[in-house]
């Protein structure tokens, strides 16, 4: 018997089989657990719960206290996050598209329906999938984990709220394949929202809404968007009202971290921070970029992170003059030094650190001379935090380039001549890039936020002067080309002009780095 042909003769009468079953039943669900969920949605009673455990009806399409009691508590929807501040964040959303509405359109622009989407599952080869990322303005606003769902919060002339959560239905044959729904039944208990509905509703929705209000505002940031149907919907339907982009609004309201935001920066620090100790801990000569990647990936997800934050820098030797140097594929030889700017994932939040130190734990003397200029630049920065050179991002940025001119004419690199702006300029070939930028539940969070904006209590922002010189430089003595460094931390503006360094426990002093070095084998 050939069995492909019997497969291939089955299959789409098993397809249709599956979603009439689908339609008319009940029985074909998953269920996740045979314990009574401490923190059972209110739409189920003990009873029904019960008989949803003898027909396999209850699941859920992402980690809850039920399920997941080691990564969440009672009341939580996301690690650390609580269903309260996710609805807390919808409604602040609303208030502030009410107020820049009254502010900056027309007195009639009183009806306004913003549209969130999710992410999709993106592929590296065929039904080979990446690991999926949830869209971080969707999933700060809704905390759903699942893809293919779209949030929509509508505000109405008379100033009510409404909030509808488009999901997947519950399908048996793709959650065999995928894993668990929560389905269209359970989103609103479990998500918090008015109304859920199936995604296919979207557009039917989104069409009558247009016809009903004319005038409407709708809020869309389509260069934001990966749902290709959602796009072409709003296209369709936003063609007889203004469309405009929600992401500012959005970000204004992300970049100030509320205090359960900042535990998990704390967290997420802390991981990364141990993880890149660790690394240098057990370096020695003769490693490979590659393995010392490895490591930092290691130990971060041991110690609970999801993931590295983005493709790690482990730059050797001159590969560290390259800024963005990911190929991590050449041996680190001794005398060499080991840039490694990486950071992890947990509970949804980033961290970003990077160190540099000699891979055979001692630094030689250019090597010194530079990393000592290097670490006085970024203590004197920390310093500026919220005063005078330190008031913006921006201003950060000026004063680091004018720092590391300083001490580099010092040391006899930049020409003592060269003052103010030709000083700066000099320092800028040295370091060109920005000294900081803002820190969430992405690297570089809330882009829509401007960098000459105040500092505020609850931003989180990095500072990370380095110094690169590479090998076909002839301005500087041979000793020194072909060596980068950089020096990064994570830090959380506080009230009252005060910081709070995350990265704290991320060895940088000099002494302390040679001591660590090859301390341990890993």
């Amino acid at each position: 018997m050939n069995l492909v042909r019997v497969y291939q003769r089955f299959r789409p009468v098993q397809l249709q089989n599956l979603q009439f079953f689908n339609r008319c039943s009940h029985f074909n669900r998953h269920c996740s657990s045979n314990a009574v969920p401490r923190n059972l949605p209110k739409a189920v009673s003990q009873r029904a719960w019960e008989r949803s455990q003898e027909a396999g009806t209850v699941s859920y399409g992402q980690p809850m206290p039920a399920t997941h009691p080691h990564l969440l508590q009672d009341g939580d929807l996301l690690p650390g996050i609580r269903l309260a501040e996710i609805k807390a964040r919808r409604r602040a959303l609303l208030e502030l598209t009410r107020n820049y509405a009254a502010a900056n359109l027309s007195r009639d622009a009183k009806e306004h329906l913003i549209i969130i989407p999710s992410a999709s599952k993106k592929y590296m080869s065929d039904k080979i999938p990446y690991v999926f990322r949830q869209n971080s303005d969707f999933l700060y606003l809704s905390g759903c984990l699942e893809p293919d769902s779209v949030l929509t919060l509508e505000l109405d002339g008379a100033g009510n709220e409404h909030c509808v959560l488009y999901v997947r239905p519950k399908d048996s044959h793709a959650e065999l394949w995928d894993g668990p729904r929560t389905g269209v039944e359970l989103a609103p208990e479990v998500f918090g929202v008015d109304r859920a509905a199936n995604v296919i509703d979207l557009k039917a929705n989104l069409t009558q809404y247009t016809f009903a209000h004319p005038s409407g505002t709708i809020w869309f940031d389509e260069k934001a968007c990966n749902l290709d149907d959602v796009r072409r919907i709003v296209a369709d339907v936003g063609k007889q009202n203004t469309v405009r982009s929600p992401a500012g609004l959005v970000h204004k309201l992300r970049v100030i971290k509320s205090p359960a935001e900042v535990e998990l920066m704390r967290k997420t620090c802390q991981i990364a921070s141990e993880g890149i100790n660790r690394t240098m801990g057990g370096s020695q000569p003769g490693q490979s970029e590659h393995q010392l990647f490895a490591k930092v990936d290691f130990y971060c997800r041991m110690a609970g992170a999801s993931y590295l934050a983005y493709p790690p820098v482990v730059a050797g030797g001159s590969n560290a003059t390259v800024i963005h140097y990911i190929n991590n594929t050449q041996i680190v030889r001794d005398g060499e030094m080991v840039l490694m700017d990486a950071g992890c994932e947990y509970g949804g939040y980033t961290s970003d650190i990077t160190r540099t130190w000699p891979i055979n734990g001692k630094f030689s003397e250019p090597q010194r001379m530079l990393y000592q200029v290097l670490q006085q630049v970024q203590k004197e920065l920390l310093v500026c935090l919220q005063n005078k050179g330190g008031e913006t991002l921006d201003q950060l940025f000026d004063t680091m380039c004018l720092k590391i001119g300083k001490y580099l004419q010092e040391v006899g690199l930049i020409a003592r001549s060269l003052k103010g702006l030709d000083l700066a300029r000099a320092a800028y070939k040295f370091c060109p890039h920005h000294v900081s930028h803002y820190l969430g539940m992405d690297v570089h969070d809330t882009p829509q936020i401007s960098r000459s904006v105040p500092l505020a209590a609850g931003m989180v922002c990095t500072v990370e002067p380095g110094i690169y010189i590479n090998r076909q430089r002839k301005d500087v003595p041979e000793e020194f080309r072909g060596l980068g460094l950089r020096i990064e931390d994570d830090v959380l503006i506080c009230p009252d002009g005060k910081i709070e360094v995350l990265t704290e426990s991320c060895v940088k002093d000099l002494h302390q780095i040679e001591a660590l070095v090859g301390s341990h084998d890993c």
